[in-house]
């Protein structure tokens, strides 16, 4: 995946900051993200999220609301309306790079922009919101001890996740007069609403309410244990392969895509995740993770690479005694293989170093079926005729070449 900047001209001329996040092959679609209420680009839910979509094949642009992160402008004179504006400034500038967003998606009061975004967005045909408030005027509950002072005073500096902000009358009004219904009821977009049960921030009525209010076609998602910001790198994960999963209906993806960019022998990795560890393992349509554990530096999202040896070890033993009891004709139930691997000291290999330590995988195999023990005994014989098996016992040959990259 490529991550490189990507800058705009908002409504009133300010210079408007984002990333575009760009798959390791084609593009099969591109979304626009909108963060939440005065978060901006960078926070964590929305770069996992729009990280993960890439790795999925889908562009995303994240980029900070006017006033926000490194954009220009003065968040104060902005609003809710505001934001809509950008999410239309920005799609357009989608647009003329030639990536017109199909989908759009909304955190928190992000999630409200995009919805009143979608009619002004002819592009779009799916909107996701996540965590999102059914009346945007719902963040004022924020600064609601400043609303005095606001309206008297015509603005007011207020602090918002532990950042200073001035907050100005006609945002204050701007958030009040915004509502969703209408926009809800006209959207013509399918509609995703993910929302967490035991969201502290907005509750869960609120997807209700937008569910309600919402016309066919709708899905709701619960993101069971998440918190509101999906602080942990497993609810992000999950919403973003909820989102990229529902949208293929709606986006004219090409399932082939994936396909063509790893074709049929070749087993594709690439990074998820350059301060931990996640994979992503493409083989051909198939998607997979590779991780390391927490004790390791890692995020324990998926296997361990010998965890996945392992695997096809075990796999390819099951495999191998089926076939040869299926020839046969014998009363093979079922197989079950458990696979252990450590590393022991090589005291019995007559080619090795003494002080050296060799992979070990150890095999503990099920055979349940009415066999007698001759039988049983051959399938176990099999067993060791497994490819794998005599792949890990030979010495392989890996050869290594660098692709060149167009960054150097």
């Amino acid at each position: 995946m490529t991550s490189t900047p990507f800058e705009f001209t908002g409504k009133d001329g300010q210079s408007l900051v984002g990333r575009l996040e760009r798959p390791p092959g084609p593009v099969r679609a591109t979304a626009l993200f909108a963060h939440c209420f005065t978060c901006g680009k960078d926070i964590f839910a929305a770069r996992r999220v729009s990280r993960r979509l890439a790795a999925m094949g889908i562009a995303v642009l994240r980029f900070d609301f006017t006033g926000l992160g490194h954009s220009d402008g003065e968040f104060a004179n902005s609003g809710f309306s505001g934001n809509v504006e950008d999410l239309v400034a920005a799609a357009q500038a989608l647009s003329d790079a030639g990536l017109p967003p199909g989908l759009l998606i909304g955190h928190s009061l992000g999630g409200a922009a995009v919805i009143a975004a979608a009619s002004q967005i002819p592009s779009s045909k799916a909107v996701a919101v996540i965590g999102t408030p059914a009346d945007p005027s719902h963040v004022t509950h924020h600064f609601a001890h400043a609303e005095d002072d606001i309206e008297t005073n015509g603005e007011a500096p207020v602090t918002l996740g532990g950042r200073d902000f001035t907050i100005s009358r006609s945002f204050l009004r701007d958030l009040r007069s915004a509502t969703l219904s209408e926009h809800l009821h006209n959207l013509r977009r399918a509609l995703l609403i993910l929302h967490a049960p035991r969201d502290a921030i907005v509750g869960i009525e609120n997807a209700s309410s937008l569910f309600i209010a919402a016309r066919h076609p709708k899905s709701f998602v619960t993101l069971d244990g998440a918190d509101h910001l999906l602080t942990r790198a497993e609810d992000a994960d999950y919403a973003a392969n909820t989102i990229a999963t529902w949208a293929e209906r709606y986006l004219d993806m090409d399932p082939q895509d994936d396909d063509s960019e790893t074709p049929e022998g070749i087993t594709r990795v690439t990074e998820a995740d350059p301060n931990g560890f996640l994979q992503d393992v493409h083989l051909g349509r198939h998607h997979l993770k590779a991780d390391e554990p927490e004790a390791f530096g890692g995020t324990d999202l998926g296997p361990s690479p010998y965890q996945y040896l392992a695997a096809g070890l075990g796999a390819c033993t099951a495999m191998t005694i089926r076939m040869y009891a299926r020839r046969k004709g014998w009363d093979l139930v079922g197989v079950s293989v458990d696979v252990s691997h450590e590393k022991r000291h090589a005291t019995d290999c007559d080619n090795c170093e003494k002080s050296a330590k060799i992979d070990t995988f150890t095999r503990h195999i099920s055979l349940p079926g009415t066999l007698d023990s001759a039988q049983r005994d051959k399938l176990i014989e099999i067993a060791d005729k497994c490819p794998v098996h005599r792949t890990l016992e030979a010495k392989a040959a890996i050869i290594t070449i660098e692709v060149p990259t167009t960054d150097g």
